[in-house]
């Protein structure tokens, strides 16, 4: 089949019901676009076909990101791309940001300097003045005085401050205006609002203390188009807005704030004959500059604000702002230019280098990958005889290595394996033969009610425990104890089940003393099993036309008897069946009271342990028995088990846990 048929194949069998209706809409919402409908209801489509656009938009993104990401090549250069060029990038990007910021701020400073420096000049004539004013000859008269003053500033300063006024007045509205109380001095931005244009000025004020009558100089220098074009030369076009209150609700145009008042722009000032400079190389991109400068306006009513703000907006070219930065780096500035060039040169060669490397390593990687991923699929069609050319001892050469060893030795973990399930199939069936060991029926005696509970700590248990109805009015009880876990166990028991039933089954065997019985059975365990095996048992025989129990414990933990709030222990026997052939074995009997309770058991039923290392211990079962001595026997071992478990805090055990209670009526 094409290959293009099959991805397409491949994307439709990926598309849900969603996707399919989203294909559809943005169809129709092409077409309406195409053919130019308009109206209501192909507006709707139009706004739908876009939401369905943009979810079909991240469908495929996902899509081509599985699609991409699936080969480990694409990771490795997407993860490339993420460590090593998006870091650089990111530097860049900081670096042109950082750049323009100090590029605006150089501009804003060079404007705001260059118009503080004219400030701070007609603040030094009119000084001048006040102070040449003082020194003249008392002879000349007071307006000759003034014009000759006058005079010589025009003759210094004309060039330099173009349309300036001097005058001298000894009208004090404007001093008391603008000047600071207690202050004979004032230089700064003027606005006066009925004042002919320009309405913008630089001016100085100072008062002459040595006059007939207080008077005042005045210098002025109209700020209008002349006078911006001869500042800041670096700067390219230079637009000064004056600013005007506002306080209205809906904004209009541009808004300023300063402070907690709002300002609007109501005229402007353009430099004339100024352009931007042409760029000297292509990264020589213009940068904005924004410069605040603060005035004095003067309203008609005679109200003044004393911090009106002006926005001055201007632009420049990086490398005229360079210029300015670098005209004298001292002596040493070829050899700084030099040693920069060098560190560029270095740091594209390193970079040359990480790359080149990057991609060498990347093909090596992949190509050790997909040897492996074509060997896996070797294996996964069986054929184990494939193996990986390992060409470098470096740690992907090592896992093809591992690979190929891998790959000899699964013909024999196979054959492991087969011979694990052969064995689980002979623990399950020695399951089943224990199971069957178990006694299937609970014996029929009048007044004797009992409940058996074995949990296993392997598949297989080593506990054992029979119940053999020997008469119409005779039961026996038993429990054992196996050494050992799993199959020897189980094998264990099972003759010792044939041997105790044996016994137990014979004609008048209920009239047998559980002494001559255990003995018996010792014998048989000794002469057919190992030295290493053996086995606590424990054995009673109750009648309950007497109302007597008869008992054997041969190295089982004591069982014990219930009534009335009191336990009996049942300790009278001897050792362990399977040591000794010949040892002799004693038999307890004590006559029961109605309503007792006989509880026996394994030792995993006392061995947990908490987590301070306490076992569980023999007087703790005999309290929790006493406590439910009351209720049926089969809620008794199962109160007893939980109260077990609960006191090691886990559900694992270490040991088979088998309890039987029986009511005696």
């Amino acid at each position: 089949m094409n290959p293009f048929f099959t991805s397409l194949k491949e994307v439709w069998s990926r598309l849900s019901w969603l996707d399919i209706v989203c294909s559809a809409i943005v169809v129709m919402g092409l077409l309406v676009e195409l053919f130019g409908l308009g109206g209501g209801f192909f507006s709707f489509l139009g706004f739908l076909a876009v939401i369905a656009g943009v979810y079909l938009s991240v469908r495929l993104v996902g899509w081509w990101r599985s699609r991409l990401l699936w080969r480990l090549r694409n990771r490795l250069i997407v993860a490339y791309l993420f460590i090593a060029v998006v870091p650089i990038l990111s530097i860049i990007i900081l670096v042109v940001l950082a750049a323009g910021i100090l590029y605006s701020q150089l501009g804003a400073y060079l404007l705001y300097d260059d118009i503080h420096q004219r400030i701070e000049m007609i603040a030094d004539i009119a000084q001048h003045i006040a102070i040449a004013h003082q020194s003249l000859p008392a002879s000349i008269s007071q307006s000759e005085l003034e014009r000759i003053l006058a005079a010589q500033s025009y003759a210094v300063h004309d060039r330099e401050l173009r349309g300036l006024e001097i005058n001298f007045s000894n009208d004090l509205s404007l001093p008391r205006k603008v000047v600071q109380q207690g202050k004979d001095s004032f230089a700064g931005l003027l606005q006066e609002e009925d004042s002919p244009p320009p309405p913008l000025w630089l001016i100085s004020l100072r008062r002459i203390e040595d006059s007939k009558e207080l008077r005042w100089v005045v210098l002025r220098v109209p700020v209008d188009s002349d006078f911006l074009s001869t500042i800041a030369p670096d700067l390219g076009v230079i637009q000064l807005n004056l600013m005007e209150n506002y306080e209205g609700t809906a904004p209009r145009g541009v808004l300023y704030r300063s402070g907690e008042k709002q300002y609007r722009v109501a005229g402007r000032i353009i430099a004339s004959n100024r352009t931007l400079q042409p760029a000297m190389f292509w990264l020589d991109s213009p940068v904005n500059v924004v410069s605040r400068l603060d005035s004095v306006f003067v309203a008609k009513d005679g109200t003044v604000d004393p911090t009106r703000p002006l926005l001055a907006v201007s632009n420049a070219r990086p490398s005229r702002l360079n210029a300015r930065i670098f005209t004298s780096l001292g002596e040493l500035r070829n050899s700084y230019v030099i040693f920069f060039v060098l560190v560029g040169i270095i740091f594209l060669l390193i970079e040359a280098v990480a790359w080149t490397t990057g991609i060498v390593l990347t093909r090596r990687i992949t190509r050790a990958v997909a040897d492996l991923y074509k060997a896996t699929q070797f294996v996964q069609s069986g054929d184990f005889s494939h193996r990986i050319k390992v060409e470098r001892m470096d740690q992907l050469g090592v896992l093809a290595d591992s690979f190929n060893q891998m790959t000899s030795s699964i013909g024999t973990l196979i054959e492991e394996q087969n011979r694990r399930q052969r064995l689980e199939n002979e623990i399950s069936i020695a399951r089943e033969v224990q199971n069957q060991l178990f006694p299937s029926t609970l014996p029929s005696v009048p007044g004797v009610e009992i409940e058996a509970i074995c949990k296993a700590a392997r598949s297989v248990s080593g506990d054992y425990y029979d119940f053999i109805q020997l008469s119409p009015t005779h039961v026996a009880i038993a429990i054992a104890d196996i050494s050992g876990k799993g199959i020897s166990a189980a094998l264990l028991m099972a003759s010792l089940q044939a041997a105790l039933r044996s016994q137990a089954l014979t004609e008048g065997s209920e009239y047998l003393s559980t002494a001559d019985l255990v003995a018996r059975l010792n014998r048989h365990l000794v002469r057919n099993t190992g030295d290493d095996r053996f086995a606590t048992f424990f054995i009673a025989v109750y009648d309950s036309a007497t109302r007597t129990l008869r008992y054997t414990n041969a190295g089982h933990l004591p069982s014990f008897l219930i009534c009335k709030g009191s336990a009996h222990l049942l300790d009278k026997g001897g050792m362990v069946l399977g040591v000794l052939e010949d040892y002799v074995y004693e038999q307890g009997e004590l006559r029961v009271a109605p309503d007792s309770l006989l509880i026996e058991y394994s030792d995993g039923l006392v061995e947990p342990e908490n987590v301070y290392g306490e076992e569980f211990g023999i007087a703790r079962l005999k309290e929790a028995a006493i406590r439910v001595q009351s209720a049926k026997p089969l809620m008794v071992a199962e109160s007893l088990m939980s109260a077990a478990e609960e006191w090691a805090g886990t559900p694992e055990q270490a040991d088979d846990m088998t309890v039987i209670v029986t009511r005696l009526r």
